[in-house]
């Protein structure tokens, strides 16, 4: 099961933790689950880390800053990392130092961000956190209409999906995986933005929010609804299952519901 918290939750779950912590804990914890989920990956896709090209798409703020500490991270286990600063002069300078101390290479250019982003094994979507409004923002739409050969990672949430609803307001750039932190986003888990969020796995970096606002089941939730059964059961212990739905002209859905149904 699946349970997410809206942003306002996030960030008082956040706030609480870090008063508690050292300064830069939390983003460590993340970073550090990011880059484990990336390392995977690769060594999925290419057998290895090293050698690998990734591309991070770093914006304003901790989002950028977790996705460039995560390449500092796999910068540091040999893969060739290129950070592209969508916001120069607003990047997260922490992550940023980090990256180039690592061996990485930064670049403000487009044109270059867009070469590095097409040819790239792995892209770490860092551009827009949960704290983003409104889309895509111009100099990032570039890279939702590119062909591109690589995983693009999203972090915490794919950029151009609304945190707390799913709405997908323009142009979105599309996940294969999305790893979040502490808790599911409704965005995650409500479409159309859980269509845009690939595969989403979470990072536990110890929040403790309290009940969650949206529940998703999964297949293994489902399963453990339905009534197992015995030696003595009947078709009538396992339950009986009554269908309203369809009409003689259009009886899709009740075929549909009764063929579950018998599964």
């Amino acid at each position: 099961m699946r349970h997410a918290h809206p942003v306002d939750i996030v960030r008082a779950a956040e706030a609480e933790l870090m008063a508690r912590l050292p300064e830069g804990t939390l983003m460590q914890r993340a970073a550090a689950g990011l880059a484990a989920t990336c390392a995977r990956l690769l060594i999925r896709r290419r057998g290895r880390v090293y050698g690998s090209r990734v591309t991070v798409l770093a914006g304003s703020g901790d989002n950028g800053g977790d996705a460039l500490y995560a390449g500092a991270a796999l910068a540091r286990r040999g893969a060739r990392v290129t950070a592209v600063l969508l916001a120069p002069g607003k990047e997260h300078r922490g992550g940023l130092a980090a990256l180039r101390a690592a061996g990485g290479r930064v670049t403000a250019e487009q044109e270059v961000g867009l070469a590095d982003f097409s040819r790239a094994d792995l892209v770490l979507d860092g551009i827009i956190g949960i704290g983003g409004r409104g889309g895509l923002r111009p100099e990032a739409v570039p890279y939702a209409r590119a062909g591109r050969r690589g995983l693009v990672v999203a972090v915490d949430l794919p950029s151009g999906v609304a945190a707390d609803s799913g709405e997908v307001p323009g142009e979105v750039l599309r996940a294969d995986v999305t790893v979040c932190f502490g808790t599911y986003k409704p965005g995650l888990l409500i479409d159309p933005g859980a269509s845009c969020a690939g595969a989403v796995q979470l990072v536990d970096i110890g929040l403790a929010p309290p009940e969650p606002e949206v529940t998703a089941l999964q297949h293994a939730d489902v399963a453990a609804l339905l009534p197992l059964p015995g030696a003595e059961s009947d078709k009538y212990r396992r339950g009986v299952v009554g269908v309203a739905a369809g009409s003689a002209t259009y009886p899709g859905a009740a075929l549909l519901a009764v063929a579950g149904a018998l599964r």
